[in-house]
């Protein structure tokens, strides 16, 4: 797992001088469209070139069972994971429908359901059948973690093959929020009652049960849990390890990551917190509705573009923040300067 050590080359900071400098020259008063500019300048730096653009964009889904659910921390049943990646290829899911809306390529990855779904549509990266129940052992063996992460790698050698000049991970599993709470409050020190939510719409006294749970599962673990790859072994999901994974060599390569909600920040804070130049090249796009997703994004120093109250997952909430970042770009590129407007300026 060298590889995830590699070093990381930042955005070009002088195109991002120069495309605030174009900024200041569009027929608006400087800094009137906000963040829409700032946006467009972090793209230009990311993509080293003064006019940015997001043409092509990669989403792809990572979907895996946990054995935590097991515990009664969810609201659904373990076989909902394979029934939502059905109705992910049948194209009834709402990433479908807005991957459709933004003419983004859209792909699904096994990383290791319980029920396996071999269709054509499904690509087959398999670390074993779900994650293992973390209250009673570790999550995962390192093999397994190795594989999920190389799933996240392989997903973005795809893209890049593709001319992808956006990436965005999205997740499909029953019992993630749990996983994602866990890593969070170990690696942020923060208690799991500050951070652990509802999920997919557990009451409020599952939830009780659901900290208490995964308390029991840190107080198991403790003394295992001293670098994040080791959190990501005992504590993660083989879907959230690949995301980890995809994060760190989209950023080798250079491609930028669109993050989505809560599940998909963990993975990002467990990406920065092995190789911190990974967070250079993300752009967050959404707080979600969980309980903890602003602990992540503080921790992470990172300014969402929405706040909806999503907390669907599947990548849905990066897909809707789209059109934003492609409207920034546009402006960027397309107004008329003072100069050609002939508009005078003082």
């Amino acid at each position: 797992m060298k590889w995830l050590n590699q070093s990381i080359t930042p955005p070009n900071h002088d195109i991002y001088l120069q495309a605030i400098e174009r900024q200041n020259q569009l027929a608006k008063p400087s800094g009137a469209l906000g963040r829409l500019e700032t946006l467009a300048a972090q793209l230009a730096a990311m993509q080293n070139k003064i006019s940015p653009q997001i043409d092509n964009i990669w989403i792809s889904i990572f979907a895996a069972d946990h054995g935590v659910v097991e515990e009664v921390v969810s609201a659904y049943p373990q076989s909902a994971t394979a029934a939502m990646v059905k109705n992910i290829i049948q194209q009834g899911a709402a990433a479908n429908v807005l991957a459709q809306f933004n003419d983004a390529y859209l792909e699904v990855i096994d990383v290791g359901m319980v029920q396996p779904v071999f269709e054509a549509d499904v690509i087959q990266c398999r670390a074993g059948y779900g994650a293992a129940n973390f209250c009673q052992t570790p999550a995962m063996t390192e093999i397994q973690l190795e594989k999920a992460l190389y799933s996240g790698r392989a997903a973005v050698f795809r893209a890049l093959q593709r001319d992808a000049d956006l990436f965005i991970g999205g997740e499909m599993g029953i019992g993630n929020t749990s996983s994602a709470s866990a890593i969070a409050s170990t690696i942020l020190r923060i208690d799991l009652d500050e951070i652990t939510g509802a999920g997919s719409g557990i009451s409020d006294s599952r939830i009780i049960h659901k900290i208490k749970r995964l308390q029991h599962a840190l107080d198991l673990h403790q003394t295992h849990l001293q670098s994040p790859l080791k959190i990501l072994q005992y504590l993660g999901g083989f879907e959230i390890a690949a995301l980890c994974g995809a994060y760190i060599f989209a950023a080798q390569k250079g491609l930028p990551v669109l993050v989505d909600g809560f599940i998909a920040s963990a993975a990002a804070l467990c990406a920065t917190t092995i190789n911190p130049g990974v967070a250079h090249w993300f752009i967050f796009a959404h707080q979600s509705h969980e309980k903890g997703h602003q602990h992540l994004l503080k921790a992470m120093r990172a300014k969402p573009i929405l706040d909806l109250d999503m907390r669907l997952g599947e990548g849905s909430g990066a897909l809707v923040a789209i059109p934003i970042l492609q409207m920034a770009c546009r402006l960027h590129n397309e107004m008329a300067t003072f100069e050609h407007a002939q508009i005078p300026t003082c």
